[in-house]
Formats: C-alpha cells, structure tokens, sequence
C-alpha cells in the first residue's frame, strides 16, 4: 500500500488519520459524557478533564496534519457511479465534520483557558491563554462544545451508515478504499 492517495485508493497516512481520528473522538466523547458527571470527591474529578484537554490538544494537531494532507495528497476520484447527490453530499458532509471538528477544538480551549492558565499537554508542554473571560468565556464555550460534539456524532454516524449502504447496497468499492482493501482499478476490470 502506498503512503499517498492515488486517483482511485487512499494511501495509508489517509486512512490511518481517518481511522485514529475516528476512535479518538468516539473515546473523547465518551470521556466528556462521563467526566461531566463526576461529584467533587471523585477520583477522577482533576485527572479526567486534564486527560481531556491534553488529548484534545493533540487532536487538534493532528486535525491540521490531516487538512494539510488533504492539500498535498487529494482523496481518489468519486467513483463514476455516484450521483451530482451522492458527490454533493459526501463534499458537504466532510467539509462540515472538519469545521465542526475545528469549532469543537477551539471552544474546548476557550473552555480550559477561561482562567488565564495555560494547558498542560501530559506534562510535556503548555498551551498558553491567549484569550480568558472566565465564567462567561467557559459557559458560552461550553454549550457550542457540547452541541457541536452531539452534532459531530450524529453526522459521522450517518457518514458511517452511508459507508455501509455503499458497501452492501450499492455493492461499490466505497468503504473498500477507506479500509485499505485492495481493489481492481477501472482498467484492470477490462481485462
């Protein structure tokens, strides 16, 4: 397999990011969801959310990696058999995950940066505040943070679902190229 997409297969980088992004942000999630719920005096109180931050730093790194893969290694042609619809929509749905993604970040360190203090990536760096308004800052962050997480899972859901309908529906090649299966290319069918 290589490492860069080609007109019809995704290369490995590609499919590695989508994959790793992918159950990263299912566990980062998850984590959210049950961090939230934590009381005072439990032992995960302090820990979980600074686990959350520092992954969520990462993510965001890794989030510009992938963008800027993008650029250098396009994703392979549609396949001749989707429709205007199919192509549309699978541009829109990318574009719209990516940003809601983008959103997501950023509320997250307006979040964790509110009061002034830098975030501690796993003790191995620091993201400074650059901006900090406290309770206002954290609360109007908060909610764009959790409604937009609520929104990413339900339109990668569907993204997933549509991966599938291609797959055992249409019977195309779609999920077979994101799972780095190897697939004939349109002149070897000829033959």
């Amino acid at each position: 397999m290589l490492l860069r997409n080609s007109r019809h297969h995704f290369g490995l980088i590609s499919i590695t990011l989508h994959w790793a992004m992918a159950l990263v942000i299912y566990a980062m999630f998850a984590l959210g969801l049950w961090m939230v719920g934590l009381g005072y005096y439990d032992s995960w109180y302090h820990d979980a959310p600074e686990i959350h931050k520092s992954i969520g730093v990462i993510l965001m790194l890794v989030l510009i990696i992938r963008l800027v893969w993008r650029v250098v290694s396009p994703p392979p042609s549609p396949l001749s058999s989707y429709s205007m619809l199919v192509r549309s929509s699978a541009v829109i749905a990318h574009w719209l995950l990516y940003s809601l993604l983008l959103v997501i970040l950023i509320s997250g360190y307006l979040i964790s940066t509110a009061d002034g203090k830098p975030i501690s990536v796993f003790g191995w760096f620091e993201l400074p505040a650059l901006l900090s308004g406290a309770g206002e800052q954290a609360d109007l962050a908060g909610d764009i943070h959790l409604w937009l997480a609520w929104g990413v899972v339900i339109i990668s859901v569907l993204h997933g679902l549509a991966a599938l309908k291609h797959h055992y529906i249409d019977r195309d090649v779609t999920l077979k190229r994101m799972l780095g299966m190897r697939i004939p290319l349109p002149s070897e069918k000829e033959n």
